[in-house]
């Protein structure tokens, strides 16, 4: 290969490692704390934002992962998406669950992203990550997208009452947590959140979403006039 060619393919080698990663943010919170995001923007904005929480320990390949498969299609239906990568390795329960608040109201400031109630939604852990969130302070979410959630003994049931919850369980989920889907259906609805809950057909814990029924329930409930 000659020295042009081996600089030509390390100038676009080096181009598609900078669009692959383009997205992604440090993102300075009010309280000091510097919080690594993947951010989509979809073509038409100002666009009504969804936090979109990763599973397991929300970590920077969990991120990634999800910034490339629910993250694109959720911009491609036209939200703006952020995906926060956990500062610690730990998920976003308890105390990180305080960043998110902060995080919204940072990606506010952008033009292109409008102010105002946002979407909250989560993969496994952070389907329950996202439920602890909106409980502790309802009014500020449109609603929460939990796919797969069990609900967690530090949510506070009663806070979501009026919430929109979308819930969906793999039937082969490989945790069983198919088998707690009524119960979690129940305590929700008896806290008097409006629940739209079901069970996958042949997916396991991680699985392709359901969009027959996810995007008239994204397109109904949740979007901004």
């Amino acid at each position: 290969m000659s020295p042009l060619s081996r600089a030509l393919l390390v100038l676009f080698l080096s181009l598609v490692s900078v669009t692959a990663f383009a997205q992604r943010r440090e993102v300075t919170l009010a309280n000091g704390t510097s919080l690594g995001v993947y951010v989509l923007m979809p073509e038409t904005t100002p666009a009504d934002l969804v936090i979109l929480m990763p599973g397991g320990s929300g970590d920077e390949a969990l991120a990634r992962d999800l910034y490339y498969w629910l993250g694109e299609e959720m911009k491609q239906r036209g939200w703006a998406v952020a995906i926060p990568v956990s500062p610690n390795r730990r998920s976003f329960r308890g105390s990180n669950n305080a960043l998110i608040p902060l995080l919204i109201d940072a990606l506010q400031q952008d033009n292109n992203i409008r102010k105002g109630r946002t979407l909250l939604a989560g993969i496994s852990n952070g389907g329950m990550s996202a439920l602890e969130i909106a409980s502790a302070d309802p009014e500020r979410y449109r609603g929460v997208m939990a796919v797969p959630a069990l609900v967690s003994r530090d949510v506070n049931v009663d806070a979501l009452k009026g919430m929109p919850i979308y819930l969906r369980i793999g039937d082969q989920d490989e945790m069983s947590w198919f088998a707690r889907l009524e119960e979690t259906e129940q305590t929700l609805r008896k806290a008097g959140a409006e629940v739209d809950a079901g069970l996958v057909f042949m997916a396991p814990h991680m699985f392709q979403m359901e969009w027959e029924t996810l995007e008239p329930w994204l397109n109904t409930r949740l979007r901004t006039p």
